[in-house]
C-alpha cells in the first residue's frame, strides 16, 4: 500500500475563460462548497437587505391569504367552505407533479415554485375577487341590466383581470430571478404553478357556493349541483386554468431566449402570451353564450387540442434541454472538466437516475449515500445550467456576466466531481450510451468555438476517480482497477480494449 500522503495533487484541468486569465484568479473567486451562487455582502438601506426583501414578500402573501380566506368563507359559510376546499385539493398534487416532472432536467428552485402558487392562490384570486365584483356591479348599475352584467364581466372582465394578476408572478421571477429563469421550461412550470394556485381557491368558491346551494334545494347525489361543478371544472378541465397561463409563460420562455438585441421582440412574445392566454381564458368562459352545446364544442374543438399542443410544446421543450446537454458539454469534457462520458450520461434522464443510485449505494451507510446522491443530482443541475447558458450565448442571449456565472457553474461541478463524475461515467457505461458523433468534434476538430480556446490534455490525479466503471454493475466498484493511476484522455470510449478508451498510462 502507497502512503496517500505522498500521492501528487489532483490538478485541475486548463480553465476555459472568456478572456485568458490565471488559474488562480479563476478559482480564487468561486464561492465556497456549498453555496450554490455569490453573495457578496450588500451594506446600505434596509430594504437592499433579501431577508427583509424575502420576509415582506412573505408578510404580503401572507395578508393576502387571510383576506381571501376571509372572503371565501364569508360567501360559501363554514360547511361549504370545508366541503370545497376538501374537494378543489384533489387535483393540485396531480397538476404539481406533471409539472415538476416537466422540470426535472433543471429543476427550478422549490422558493419560486412555492411563491408562483401562493401567489396564484392568494394575491392573485384576492385581485380577481375585487376587481370582478366591483366591475360586473359597476356595469349592473351602468345598464341595469344584471344578467348582461354577469355575462359581460365572465367574457370580458374576468379573463383581463386573472390573467394579467396570474401574469404577474411571472414576471416578477422572470425579472427578479433571471438565472432561474432561462427557457421556455421555466416559463411553463412558472406559470402552471401559478395557475394551479389560482384554481384551488377558485374551485374552493365554485365548489363551496354549489353546496350551499344543494342545502338550500335539499339535492344529493349525482343530480346534485356540486357532483355537477366537480365534474366540470375537477374531472374534465383541471387544466383550464393551467393551459391560459401557461401561455404567458411560453411567452416569457421564448423571450428569455432571445437574444438581447431584439427588444421588442423580448417585450412582445411575452404581450402576445397574455393576449393568447386572456382570449383562449375568454372564450372558454363564453362558451355557454353558443347554445345549449356551446359549452362541449369550445371544449372538443379548441380545449382539448390547444391541451395537446401545449402539452407536446412542453414535452418537445424538455427533450430539447437533453438535446443541448449532449449538443454543449463536450467543449467542457475536451477542456478536462468532464469525462469523456459524462455529456452522453447527462444528456439521458436514465442515466442521471441510474447515476445518483449508483452514488447512494456506493457509500457504507445511509447518510453517506444520501448525501451522495444530493451531490450527483446537484453537480446534474449545475451542468445542465451551464449547458442552456452557454447555449445562450451562441444566440447572444446573456449578458455581460456571461464569464462570471460560466467560471461560477464550473467551480461548482469541480466541487463534486469526486462522486458525481465515476457515478455518471459508470452509468453511460451501464446504458450502452456512446458518446454521439459531435463529442467526438469536441476533441478532434472541435466544431464551434472552444470555450477560451483549446487547453492542454488534463492530468487525472488521485482520487478523480476515471477508472470507475470499469468494476461490477451496481457494485462497490475498484478505484484504481489498474494500480494507481497516472492517467492520461486517449480519446472517447468506455470498454477496456475499444480504440481511444480512457486507461491509465503504463508504468
Amino acid at each position: 500500500m502507497s502512503d496517500p500522503s505522498a500521492q501528487p495533487q489532483q490538478a485541475h484541468p486548463a480553465v476555459p475563460v472568456l478572456h485568458e486569465q490565471r488559474l488562480d484568479e479563476v478559482l480564487g473567486s468561486a464561492p465556497e462548497h456549498g453555496r450554490a451562487r455569490y453573495r457578496p455582502r450588500r451594506v446600505g438601506m434596509v430594504w437592499r437587505s433579501k431577508v427583509f426583501r424575502a420576509g415582506a414578500v412573505i408578510v404580503a402573501l401572507l395578508l393576502c391569504g387571510l383576506l381571501i380566506l376571509a372572503l371565501v368563507r364569508e360567501q360559501t359559510g363554514p360547511e361549504g367552505f370545508l366541503v370545497g376546499l376538501g374537494l378543489a385539493v384533489l387535483p393540485v398534487p396531480l397538476l404539481m407533479a406533471a409539472f415538476r416532472w416537466l422540470d426535472r432536467v433543471e429543476p427550478g428552485p422549490w422558493r419560486n415554485l412555492i411563491f408562483s402558487f401562493a401567489w396564484g392562490a392568494c394575491a392573485a384570486a384576492l385581485v380577481a375577487i375585487i376587481a370582478n365584483s366591483f366591475a360586473t356591479r359597476w356595469i349592473a348599475t351602468a345598464t341595469a341590466d344584471p344578467a348582461s352584467a354577469d355575462t359581460l364581466g365572465a367574457t370580458v372582465i374576468a379573463p383581463v383581470v386573472e390573467e394579467s394578476a396570474k401574469a404577474a408572478a411571472v414576471l416578477l421571477i422572470f425579472l427578479f430571478r433571471r438565472r432561474e429563469f432561462s427557457g421556455v421550461v421555466d416559463g411553463i412550470v412558472v406559470a402552471g404553478f401559478t395557475a394551479t394556485g389560482f384554481a384551488f381557491t377558485e374551485n374552493i368558491l365554485y365548489l363551496g357556493n354549489a353546496f350551499g346551494e344543494d342545502q338550500q334545494l335539499g339535492s344529493s347525489g349525482f343530480a346534485s349541483v356540486t357532483a355537477g361543478t366537480f365534474f366540470v371544472r375537477i374531472v374534465m378541465s383541471p387544466f383550464a386554468h393551467p393551459l391560459f397561463t401557461v401561455l404567458t409563460g411560453l411567452g416569457f420562455g421564448f423571450a428569455a431566449v432571445s437574444a438581447r438585441r431584439h427588444r421588442v421582440r423580448r417585450i412582445a412574445l411575452p404581450v402576445l402570451g397574455l393576449l393568447l392566454a386572456m382570449g383562449l381564458h375568454a372564450l372558454w368562459n363564453g362558451s355557454s353564450a353558443f347554445g345549449p352545446y356551446g359549452f362541449y364544442a369550445v371544449y372538443g374543438i379548441v380545449m382539448v387540442p390547444a391541451f395537446g399542443l401545449v402539452t407536446w410544446l412542453a414535452v418537445w421543450s424538455r427533450q430539447r434541454e437533453l438535446r443541448t446537454l449532449a449538443a454543449e458539454l463536450p467543449a467542457y469534457a475536451a477542456a478536462g472538466w468532464l469525462t469523456p462520458a459524462e455529456p452522453s450520461a447527462l444528456s439521458s434522464m436514465r442515466a442521471r437516475g441510474m447515476a445518483r443510485d449508483l452514488a447512494r449505494h456506493w457509500q457504507q451507510d445511509r447518510t453517506r449515500g444520501r448525501a451522495a446522491a444530493r451531490a450527483v443530482a446537484e453537480y446534474e443541475s449545475f451542468a445542465t445550467s451551464l449547458a442552456g447558458l452557454r447555449r445562450r450565448a451562441r444566440h447572444g442571449a446573456v449578458g455581460p456576466d456571461f464569464g462570471a456565472r460560466e467560471r461560477e457553474l464550473l467551480h461548482h461541478l469541480w466541487q463534486r466531481r469526486d462522486i458525481a463524475a465515476p457515478a455518471l461515467t459508470h452509468a453511460a457505461r451501464l446504458t450502452s450510451h456512446r458518446i454521439p458523433h459531435h463529442a467526438h468534434h469536441a476533441q478532434h476538430g472541435h466544431r464551434g468555438p472552444m470555450p477560451y480556446g483549446r487547453p492542454p490534455a488534463p492530468p487525472h490525479g488521485p482520487g478523480h476517480g476515471y477508472g470507475y466503471g470499469y468494476g461490477p454493475a451496481y457494485g462497490q466498484p475498484q478505484p484504481y482497477p489498474y494500480g494507481q493511476p497516472q492517467a492520461r484522455p486517449v480519446g472517447y470510449g468506455y470498454g477496456n480494449g475499444d480504440p481511444g478508451s480512457v486507461r491509465p498510462t503504463p508504468r
